[in-house]
């Protein structure tokens, strides 16, 4: 769910729920308290019509003693002189909010109530006036509202009187304060399940997921890039997240990469220190035993200068190897990309081989299986640079009388296969993943007498890549090397080509 979905479902949620659940609560408790207050009172009604007009229950809670009062007035008017007697029943009229007054003639001769005599003394109609407005009673409205029930009677002496059963209408009966009691509860109760319910969710959907971000950039600060974070929804989050997880994958194969460098930075200071070191101290010696009169002879003098020369020539490729390496490191050579004939290519670069392995007593065996109009897009100076590192190398480490170098030419579809074999010592099944590391050696010695810079294969590999081809070795100890690249072909002329058959 996306985070906008989410926030619109949360809204929803917050109004809809709250809404929901208390109209549920709110139902069960009314439920509750009407069927107590009909129980309790008789009262044969409707939820609303309870609630609107408790004028109704209240009329109800009084009816039973006031018939009695009533009837006790009509037959027998002397228990209400008896003030014991009156008390009885006011005390049973207090628990229904209620109280009694008896007036003979115009004086008040009881009250249950003084307080609220004073109130609705000057509501109390006159003896024979009385009238009824609710079943059996008279609404005294106002600000403090009364129900009165009267009756009038004669005392035994004759005189006019009447009792009066007042009850106070600001008084709500315990259902519905019970009732109001339960529905404030309820609706704090269902706001805070609510509020919880909705803080849990956005917390686990929303600041759980930001809360790992931040550890996770804590460590990331920290040096730690090994800290994954794992999405936990498909949402904005969970996309960010990824795009975290991808940030960090990526700073660390950076980190890693720039450590690898300054690693091969090292590497690449300590063995050309070491390469030059060698041919350094071999023109030093040479030019000491000159300056120092050891080469007495004519003969011997061009021998050291001879060596001296050899050794500065060998200087001199080394830096322009590592030059040319330092460039296509970096990117930063500029290719010369054009449309080569591969058949007229290989047959000029075999006929150049030819010349200087034949004074090397080494035979090229050259089989070229393409058709005669493939063509590749190729720089071919750099081409060349590749097939002569390769041959140099096998002639380097040639260890029979007799050298056999064999070039052959493959089609395979979108790509030309090259193979270049010789008969050579061949290299160990270890070393062979790392022949195209820059600066290795397979033979592990630095100061080999067959030299080199160490740079040739791994010079190659970067413009075969480069072509958007592919180079691996395959080799047999005691049989020799076969070093394996591979051509993109033309396109154009390739689909051409397909268009005519």
């Amino acid at each position: 769910m996306r985070l906008k979905d989410r926030l619109l479902t949360a809204f929803f949620i917050m109004i809809a729920m709250p809404i929901i659940l208390l109209s549920v609560a709110a139902g069960t408790i009314v439920n509750l308290q009407m069927n107590s207050i009909q129980e309790s009172y008789d009262v044969d009604a409707d939820t609303i019509q309870i609630i609107t007009n408790p004028i109704q229950i209240l009329n109800r809670l009084t009816r039973g003693t006031y018939n009695e009062i009533k009837l006790a007035a009509l037959k027998t008017p002397q228990m209400l002189e008896d003030k014991a007697y009156i008390n009885k029943w006011n005390e049973e009229l207090k628990d229904k909010y209620s109280f009694i007054i008896v007036r003979k003639n115009q004086e008040i001769i009881y009250t249950g109530n003084k307080d609220k005599l004073t109130i609705i003394s000057d509501d109390l109609q006159a003896f024979g006036v009385y009238n009824t407005d609710v079943d059996g009673g008279m609404y005294v409205g106002g600000k403090n509202p009364f129900l009165v029930k009267a009756q009038d009677f004669y005392f035994t002496d004759g005189a006019e009187g009447t009792i009066f059963v007042i009850t106070d209408l600001n008084t709500l009966v315990p259902q519905i304060k019970s009732l109001v009691k339960q529905s404030v509860i309820s609706f704090l109760i269902i706001l805070c399940f609510t509020a919880i319910l909705l803080m849990y969710w956005i917390y686990r959907s929303i600041i759980l997921p930001l809360n790992i971000l931040r550890v996770a950039m804590n460590q990331i600060k920290d040096g730690d890039l090994d800290f994954s974070v794992q999405p936990m929804s498909s949402d904005e989050i969970g996309q960010l997240c990824d795009d975290f997880e991808e940030m960090r994958i990526r700073l660390k194969e950076l980190i890693d990469s720039r450590l690898q460098y300054e690693e091969d930075i090292k590497e690449l200071i300590s063995n050309i220190s070491h390469d030059l070191k060698t041919p350094l101290t071999a023109i030093k010696g040479y030019a000491e035993g000159l300056v120092d009169g050891v080469a007495v002879t004519p003969e011997k003098q061009e021998k050291y200068l001879k060596t001296i020369l050899m050794k500065a020539n060998d200087m001199s490729t080394l830096v322009d190897e590592l030059s040319f390496y330092s460039k296509i490191d970096c990117n930063t050579m500029p290719y010369s990309f054009k449309e080569i004939n591969l058949r007229d290519y290989f047959d000029d670069c075999i006929e150049d081989l030819s010349l200087d392995l034949e004074v090397k007593n080494i035979d090229i065996r050259y089989d070229n299986q393409i058709e005669d109009s493939v063509e590749v897009v190729a720089d071919a100076e750099q081409l060349k640079r590749v097939i002569n590192n390769i041959v140099g190398n096998a002639v380097k480490y040639l260890d029979k009388q007799k050298g056999i170098l064999q070039i052959r030419i493959h089609d395979i579809g979108t790509f030309v296969k090259v193979e270049i074999e010789d008969n050579g010592a061949g290299i160990p099944k270890t070393d062979i993943p790392f022949i195209f590391d820059r600066f290795y050696r397979a033979d592990a010695s630095r100061n080999s007498k067959k030299g080199g810079s160490g740079l040739g294969l791994a010079i190659s590999k970067k413009i075969i890549e480069d072509h958007a081809g592919k180079i691996w070795a395959e080799s047999v100890i005691g049989q020799g090397t076969t070093i394996i690249f591979t051509l993109k072909k033309n396109e154009k002329l390739d689909g051409k080509r397909n268009m005519e058959k």
